[in-house]
């Protein structure tokens, strides 16, 4: 007799599960600068309640979102959930390695809009750990938890123009 495995999790809800599971997210490549996408985006996931881990050797030391930025992730005292990737890329593959050792408790690695690595997934999912890609978290919070305005939902377009 055989078994039929289960039906793939539709996209939606297993978006919707991954940011409910999430609680601390180590940002890498965040800017300090207000008006970088990965500046607000960070800063969402701190309002919302997670534990966001500023990564950028660029800005060591600073403080963002109440926590202090770390240089990279072997800076970071502590497990992390998910890393959330602003990086190149051709700089992904390395960086999901590390994360990969550092962090046993990895659940997910996000590669934000435009950040696409077939190799930095393969390994990521080899090791049991969910991955997204060419997508942003602050969107997709937005959109799955209704916060998304009218004219936004309606049109399908997402804007960081004010």
């Amino acid at each position: 007799m055989t078994h039929a495995s289960a039906p793939p999790e539709p996209e939606d809800a297993r978006l919707r599960r991954i940011l409910r599971q999430t609680r601390t997210v180590a940002c890498i490549g965040v800017s300090a600068n207000p008006v970088r996408p990965s500046h607000y985006v960070a800063r969402y996931l701190a309002i919302k309640g997670y534990r966001v881990i500023p990564v950028n050797p660029g800005i060591a030391g600073q403080t963002l979102f109440g926590t202090r930025v770390v240089s990279d992730l072997s800076a970071i005292d502590g497990p992390v959930d998910m890393i959330d990737l602003f990086r190149r890329p051709e700089h992904v593959p390395p960086l999901v390695a590390q994360a990969l050792e550092l962090f046993p408790g990895l659940r997910t690695v996000w590669m934000q809009i435009g950040v696409i690595s077939e190799e930095a997934a393969a390994m990521a999912r080899e090791r049991g750990v969910e991955v997204v890609m060419d997508r942003c978290p602050k969107m997709e919070y937005q959109r799955l938890f209704g916060e998304l305005r009218m004219a936004g939902a309606a049109t399908g377009v997402i804007s960081s123009r004010l």
